[in-house]
This record gives C-alpha cells, sequence and structure tokens, in this order.
C-alpha cells in the first residue's frame, strides 16, 4: 500500500497545514486616540493614513513593536504595537438595526448608520447575529454579515 517513507511524509505535510488551518482571525482596535498608519515598520517609512481611537484592525503579521493590520477596506499597513488594544470593536459597513434578539423579527432597539463603531460583546449560537454594544449604552443584536471585525 502506502511505504513507511510515503506515510511519514504525508505525515509532515499535514502537521506543517493544520496549524495554519485551525489559526483564528485576530482583530485588535485603536487604543490611542489618533493612529498613524505607516507603509513600512519603522518611523522614518511614509504615513499613510490616520485611525481614530476603537477602529478595528485584523492583525496580519506582529513583529513585536510593529504590527501589520488590515483595515476594513482590505488596505494593508503597519502600525506601532502600543497602539493598539485586544478591546474588540466592530465596523457597522451598512445601515442596520439593533434587535432585542437574535431574530430578523424581533423589536428594534436603535437603527446605526454605516462606519458607526460598535464594542463587540459576543456571537449568537448559530453565528449569524452577533451581540454588540452602542456607546450610548444599548445592547442587542446585528446581522454578522452587516459588521467588520469579526
Amino acid at each position: 500500500m502506502f511505504t513507511r517513507a510515503a506515510l511519514l511524509a504525508l505525515s509532515f505535510i499535514l502537521s506543517a497545514l493544520l496549524p495554519h488551518a485551525a489559526m483564528a482571525l485576530d482583530f485588535r482596535s485603536v487604543a490611542v486616540p489618533k493612529a498613524v498608519l505607516y507603509d513600512a515598520p519603522s518611523y522614518s517609512a511614509s504615513k499613510t493614513f490616520i485611525l481614530n481611537q476603537d477602529y478595528p484592525v485584523e492583525v496580519m503579521v506582529n513583529l513585536g513593536a510593529w504590527v501589520k493590520v488590515r483595515d476594513a477596506q482590505g488596505g494593508l499597513n503597519w502600525i506601532e504595537a502600543k497602539a493598539l488594544s485586544t478591546k474588540r470593536t466592530l465596523l457597522v459597513v451598512k445601515n442596520c438595526d439593533i434587535k432585542k434578539s437574535a431574530e430578523e423579527t424581533s423589536a428594534k432597539l436603535a437603527t446605526v448608520e454605516k462606519d458607526v463603531l460598535l464594542d463587540f460583546v459576543a456571537v449568537d449560537a448559530n453565528s449569524s447575529w452577533v451581540l454588540v454594544r452602542h456607546k450610548n449604552g444599548i445592547q442587542g443584536y446585528v446581522p454578522s454579515s452587516l459588521v467588520w471585525g469579526l
């Protein structure tokens, strides 16, 4: 059937691939009032953009003092690690309603517009709704397809 060498090689390949498949996305938020993004991990690099506090980013590469992040528009830039927080926030990508429960027919608690930031609380068991908290204290559910940062 299979030789010992072939089985060994197959197990090596699978063990190398499995950690990557199981890797979860790493989202953080901007911890400082204004965070500068750079095109390389250095203060001498070109400044590309400024993000406001609580804006969510996806960590792509972590070099310790510098982190390469992806924003909601897909842009890749570098930011100082100390400018990031482990706090999870979500960016509304399309106007939506915050609902009392994770159902389309549930009572509407509030309407939020595109580009509003919400605090992430939890993912609903069916994963198509997310429990969020608005800065005014309203807590409820929004469809996961209408927010970025999960």
